[in-house]
């Protein structure tokens, strides 16, 4: 054996006797002192996911943020940028006093402004949205999706605006059946909410963790997909208003407990996708074994709304006058059932 191939065999035995570098030690990136105390700091925040308010004296039509932060609807605003790692067509743009929000379009723009009022009417953290029918937009391009919502001079139609705050820190997601308010009220009557406004889409990619205030707030920060039917993809529906009508709220009860309807099982045919037939079956179960009595909480405190500020959920959307009445009747009705219970 040369000399070379002696000194390469020795070095290949050396190396398999010396022992294993830890992982952390591979890592050679430096620490960051500030980023490591901002996330000790977000950690040691409390958690919150309803506040007390007496629904009563709410602006439904303005929403959390009051007539003070709502967008311009006759103000013009700027392309920043598409955002194309969603379902739905979004874009961010900017005012003419540097504020940024997010446009959606489509099917879910309107029901998702409705279902936001009724969810901060009944105490819960909600993003601030609003809805103009029409918003023009300067140096728009044209749009990967979404593009059959612009005219030629950049006028956008149907639009959602979400503001984009520099306050709202997103920090993570959270799921329905994993988080530190489990068994309460206050989560029960969140449940209680989905049904109440046939929100077939629970995933957890849809509800958001903020560090805001001093706090971190549990947000259910899409919720377009309401307000039709729900049901598997033949069957379910967004903004729908016959579809909501004719839908059903409560499935059964119990002397301790309600199921409220929510279909979320696909055709059984879909089974042999079974990861995907298990996570729509586990939605079913964020309607279901929910305590009467905390139901019954939430209707409650739903009932303390006007008529007219029921109303004022869905003129917040642009819904025309009869879609406004005709909506808001469900709900009352809806409102009715739960107090009955």
């Amino acid at each position: 054996m040369t000399t070379s191939r002696l000194v390469l065999a020795i070095s290949m035995i050396l190396a398999m006797l010396a022992p294993p570098i830890p992982i952390s030690a591979m890592d050679e990136t430096p620490k960051n002192p500030k980023h490591e105390a901002r996330v000790e700091n977000i950690a040691n925040l409390p958690e919150v996911i309803w506040q007390d308010s007496d629904p009563a004296t709410l602006d439904l039509i303005y929403g959390p943020g009051g007539k003070e932060q709502a967008p311009d609807p006759h103000g013009t605003y700027t392309f920043v940028a598409e955002d194309l790692k969603q379902s739905q067509p979004k874009f961010d743009v900017k005012d003419a006093q540097g504020t940024h929000w997010r446009i959606k379009l489509g099917e879910e723009s309107q029901p998702e402004v409705a279902a936001a009022r009724l969810l901060w009417a009944a105490g819960y953290y909600v993003d601030q949205d609003y809805y103009f029918d029409e918003i023009k937009v300067e140096g728009l391009p044209k749009l990967h999706r979404g593009q059959n919502y612009v005219s030629a001079d950049g006028v956008v139609r149907g639009a959602r605006l979400k503001l984009k705050s520099k306050e709202y820190k997103k920090v993570g997601n959270w799921s329905w059946s994993k988080n530190p308010f489990v068994g309460t009220k206050e989560l029960n009557g969140m449940r209680v909410m989905m049904a109440l406004v046939n929100n077939w889409d629970v995933s957890t990619i849809n509800n958001s963790i903020y560090a805001i205030n001093g706090q971190r707030e549990y947000v259910v920060s899409d919720i377009g997909a309401s307000f039709g039917n729900t049901g598997s993809v033949a069957t379910r529906s967004k903004g729908k208003l016959g579809d909501y009508e004719k839908s059903k709220f409560i499935a059964k009860t119990s002397p301790e407990y309600v199921d409220f309807v929510m279909h979320e099982r696909p055709f059984f045919l879909a089974a042999v996708d079974v990861p995907y037939y298990r996570q729509r079956g586990r939605m079913e179960d964020v309607a279901k074994h929910i305590p009467r009595a905390d139901a019954k909480w939430v209707g409650q405190r739903l009932g303390r709304l006007s008529d007219d500020q029921i109303r004022d959920c869905f003129r917040a959307a642009g819904y025309s006058p009869e879609q406004v009445d005709a909506y808001a009747k469900v709900v009352q009705e809806r409102i009715t059932e739960l107090n009955a219970l």
